[in-house]
């Protein structure tokens, strides 16, 4: 049974997950953010676990997460940076912020810098357009970015 790729703690949750909805596929991406949650990604076993405890299929769970993009199918940095890659942050300097980012880490977009600490995503849109160019930091919205914030996003974190 794969379900022992789970905490029990996270099979109650997700047990719980599944009673809360009528049809199990409603119950999914949630199922999959709570284990992404405690492990910072999700592996091809814990996706057939949670597939397992939702009677779904694993094929059907990969192609919800391949999908969001707040879904990771690969392990990644402990910090992740997602710049918004829309027309608004582009207008607004989004890309030469990003050509920054990628000459700073030295990784390309989709890549985690060798140390493990930062991994370097772009994002369809942050919904923040009023305040391009935007980025998430571990599900953080950081906005009006600018190359000095920029500069303190990296040295602290933080970026404000």
């Amino acid at each position: 049974m794969s379900q022992t790729t789970l905490s029990p703690a996270e099979i109650a949750a997700i047990h719980r997950l599944r009673e809360s909805w009528p049809r199990p596929e409603a119950a999914a991406v949630d199922a999959l953010y709570l284990v992404q949650e405690n492990h910072g990604w999700i592996d091809d076993q814990r996706l057939e676990a949670v597939a397992e405890l939702l009677g779904l299929s694993p094929a059907y769970l990969d192609s919800l997460a391949t999908f969001y993009p707040l879904i990771h199918r690969k392990p990644v940095g402990r910090r992740v940076i997602r710049y918004c890659d829309s027309v608004c942050c582009w207008q607004q300097g989004a890309e030469e912020l990003a050509a920054a980012l990628r000459a700073r880490l030295g990784i390309a977009e989709g890549e985690t810098t060798p140390d493990g600490a930062i991994t370097l995503l772009s994002h369809p849109c942050l919904g923040a357009c009023h305040q391009a160019p935007a980025a998430l930091v571990n599900d953080r919205l950081v906005t009006h970015l600018s190359p000095e914030r920029l500069d303190r996003l990296l040295e602290d974190g933080d970026g404000d």
